[in-house]
């Protein structure tokens, strides 16, 4: 019986994507190529080699240490995160399909890698790496279609700041606009990094459609069109990939931390989701009621809904994710409903095609993200669960007129520990992916708790007598 390995180096057709390849480097002169995954936070790690290597990595992969999928960071008590120096490597393959010239240096390209266990280990030689949250991704959104005919179609809303940055290089805290939500002025003062942005996304794939600048300093928006689960989170990835090199370009710095400035608004990153069956959307309304979804829609809904503690805990997955829902008057959604053009709710059908996730950050790796939802609108459909009627009142006018409403974690320790109850969003964490991300969340919060902080000083220092 073959391996996941070997049945992944089978696949029809790859020896002559691996040759088209080889046509692509050698017609742009290509000489360097970055072999490359995603960690558990969403940081693009991997290897680089000289493109005369190719075939080589193309069939027998690149080694690394397993740690590499946590970053390679160590814990408080000095310990590696999710693997220790003793693990074996891992063996990541390239993704043919996803080869791409970099448009900033035409010299070198990329490829995203699926990861594999060692072909010589005792246990499961050459099965997934379940540590791999991209390869997980596939896998769950596969085995989703194959149960139920369906698929899932994601666009995000990659909230983020350009900052100035200091004399000696380093990032100020300080955007490079004034925090005019909207404005075109405000919009045209960032239009060189704009088209820069934009002229790389297109070149890597992405079809940029729109974009604005919201209500914090330096704070833009731009979007490219939605596809299926495991695209757009390549996608997000490359754009985040762009956004770097494009600071690098014009002495800016992206920032993608949730919130760096309390009193404006924090960097969401929603996410606006349909379900598919080959090319009907079945989240569309079926009854009378045009903005009402279909009823394999609100079923959906309602498994989000049910699960909405846990996935919070991956959707805003960093200690800094939790000041954006204390931060109040920004439209952070606190509570556990649901309604149309409804900013107080977590979710709200933003039109009659899809629905708007909004408690998720720009922190977000968007490969657990999107499992993890597809997870509990699975959960949702298979129970048939029921989300309630729309709230169509600001939420916290319904709560005053007396409707109980579930709020979510407000602390990402609280986070972690309803996701360590919820057994069907644990599922989208497969093998070791839990274990890791567990590890790694519980350290940071736990190095948070363990911190004294200015707020501390500020308030504590003079305290007595």
């Amino acid at each position: 019986m073959s391996t996941d390995l070997e049945a992944f180096l089978d696949q029809p057709g790859r020896d002559d994507a691996i040759r088209e390849v080889r046509r692509k480097i050698d017609e742009h002169d290509v000489r360097y190529i970055y072999f490359q995954f995603v960690s558990v936070t969403g940081r693009i790690m991997g290897k680089g080699a000289p493109a005369p290597h190719w075939e080589r990595f193309a069939n027998k992969g690149f080694q690394l240490v397993y740690g590499s999928t946590a970053n390679l960071f160590i814990d408080r008590h000095g310990e590696y995160i999710g693997y220790g120096a003793e693990a074996c490597e891992l063996v990541g393959l390239p993704d043919v399909e996803t080869f791409q010239v970099l448009p900033w240096d035409p010299q070198t390209a990329r490829v995203f890698c699926t990861l594999f266990r060692g072909r010589e280990e005792p246990e499961d030689p050459g099965a997934y790496l379940t540590s791999d949250c991209r390869g997980n991704l596939k896998r769950i959104h596969r085995d989703f279609e194959e149960r139920t005919g369906l698929h899932l179609r994601v666009g995000t809303e990659p909230e983020m700041m350009w900052l100035k940055k200091n004399p000696d290089g380093t990032p100020s805290v300080e955007g490079m606009t004034k925090p005019f939500c909207y404005h075109i002025d405000q919009f045209s003062e960032l239009q060189p990094l704009i088209h820069r942005v934009n002229e790389y996304g297109v070149a890597m794939g992405l079809d940029m459609i729109q974009g604005d600048h919201e209500d914090a300093p330096g704070q833009l928006e731009l979007n490219w069109q939605f596809d299926r689960a495991e695209l757009t989170a390549d996608r997000l990835t490359t754009y985040r990939q762009i956004c770097k090199q494009v600071g690098r370009e014009f002495n800016a710095f992206p920032c993608f931390m949730p919130k760096p400035f309390m009193g404006v608004s924090a960097n969401g990153c929603h996410h606006n989701m349909s379900l598919w069956q080959d090319d009907t959307n079945v989240f569309l309304p079926d009854g009378d009621d045009p903005r009402m979804p279909s009823k394999l829609g609100l079923a959906a809904i309602g498994g989000v809904l049910e699960h909405l503690s846990a996935l919070t805990c991956i959707t805003s997955p960093t200690v800094n994710s939790y000041r954006r829902l204390w931060d109040t008057g920004f439209w952070a959604p606190l509570y556990a409903d649901w309604g149309y053009q409804n900013r107080t709710t977590a979710l709200r059908v933003s039109a009659p095609d899809r629905f708007e996730y909004r408690s998720v950050d720009s922190a977000v790796n968007p490969y657990l993200s999107f499992a993890g939802l597809i997870t509990a609108m699975a959960d949702g459909i298979e129970r048939n669960l029921d989300p309630g009627p729309p709230e169509e009142r600001n939420i916290y006018t319904a709560m005053a007129e007396g409707k109980e409403v579930k709020k979510i974690p407000m602390t990402l320790g609280d986070a972690l520990e309803s996701l360590r109850a919820d057994e069907v969003v644990r599922s989208a964490m497969p093998g070791d992916m839990y274990r890791v991300f567990e590890h790694y969340k519980r350290d940071e919060w736990e190095r948070f708790c363990a911190s004294v902080t200015d707020w501390d000083v500020k308030e504590y220092l003079d305290i007595l007598p």
